[in-house]
């Protein structure tokens, strides 16, 4: 893997993160990020006090103002150490010069019962529901439409 070196040589800084693409009846969804300028799904930093499970859903629910389960599995169900849900994707991302995110990209779907409103809280026209036709019209790169297609294969 090949990145910039950070502009003093040090090895990069590093933050831990949180992804979910949320599924529903054939749509994912997905918020355009205003400082970033691109369609993403919802997520962000894992606190300091915080689970990678507990920051995707937490990071979802202040996106988009939905309650979401995490997809997946644990390796193991046995007593002794709590099982964290594997997520489906790690990655590295390139931030700028000598900071990057190891990004857990988890699959969720909203809790059910769920009618396909995003709360009334939520008055966000960047926000929204997009199925495979609609993320053809979007702006997205490589990456994403891998992730999108991924989720809306496998988050069924």
């Amino acid at each position: 893997m090949s990145r910039p070196p950070a502009p003093d040589g040090q090895p990069p800084t590093r933050d831990w993160c949180a992804t979910a693409f949320v599924v529903w009846q054939g749509q994912v969804l997905l918020h355009h990020h205003a400082k970033l300028q691109r369609w993403l799904p919802p997520g962000g930093h894992v606190e300091l006090d915080e689970l990678p499970d507990e920051a995707a859903r937490r990071e979802v629910l202040e996106e988009t103002g939905l309650v979401v389960e995490l997809l997946g599995e644990r390796a193991i169900d046995a007593p002794g150490p709590v099982q964290l849900l594997r997520p489906r994707g790690v990655q590295v991302e390139f931030i700028e010069p000598g900071h990057e995110h190891i990004d857990l990209i988890y699959l969720a779907r909203p809790v059910e019962p769920y009618d396909g409103m995003l709360p009334a809280a939520v008055d966000d026209p960047s926000l929204g529901w997009f199925d495979a036709t609609a993320l053809e019209q979007l702006e997205l790169d490589a990456e994403m439409r891998a992730w999108c297609a991924l989720a809306l294969r496998e988050a069924v």
